[in-house]
């Protein structure tokens, strides 16, 4: 059951690079011009912590929420996967997520700080949006200092 828990519980945000210099925006749940012709996807990653689990990174096998290249924009499969945390989170109001953003080696570290930081927040404003508590989500950034994968380009 813990196990089950934390593995329903956990998100990944990260893996897209960036290019310097471009200012971002307020996050939007759906961004109708982001592009997926690149072929490149990044994700978001949680720390589960509560009564039952160690604060800790979620085991292997979870859900991953993907990013297009130097986008903060959900995809419409993403929503499945929300959905289904949403209601856990929902049914287990000890547990709190710390949601990871990361990007990978490419742009600027600023730049990449504050991407990483709009996919952890996208990800945190869509489970509010589905009913989570914001005193159960954290949204932090480690853009392309804690890369979840290696990889410079879109192959």
């Amino acid at each position: 059951m813990i196990k089950r828990s934390l593995w329903i519980l956990a998100l990944t945000a990260v893996l897209s690079a960036c290019s310097s210099g471009v200012k971002l925006s307020d996050v939007p749940v759906e961004d109708k011009n982001a592009s997926s012709v690149d072929g490149a996807q990044s994700s978001v990653a949680a720390v589960v912590s509560g009564k039952a689990g160690a604060q800790g990174v979620a085991p292997a096998g979870v859900n991953v929420v993907y990013f297009d290249y130097d986008s903060f924009a959900l995809k419409p499969e993403a929503r499945a996967v929300l959905e289904r945390n949403a209601a856990h989170l929902q049914a287990n109001k000890q547990f709190k997520v710390q949601l990871e953003g990361h990007t990978d080696e490419r742009g600027g570290r600023e730049y990449n700080l504050a991407l990483g930081q709009k996919r952890a927040e996208t990800v945190r404003r869509a489970l509010t949006l589905l009913g989570v508590s914001d005193a159960q989500l954290e949204a932090v950034s480690f853009g392309k200092e804690k890369p979840a994968a290696s990889g410079s380009d879109e192959a």
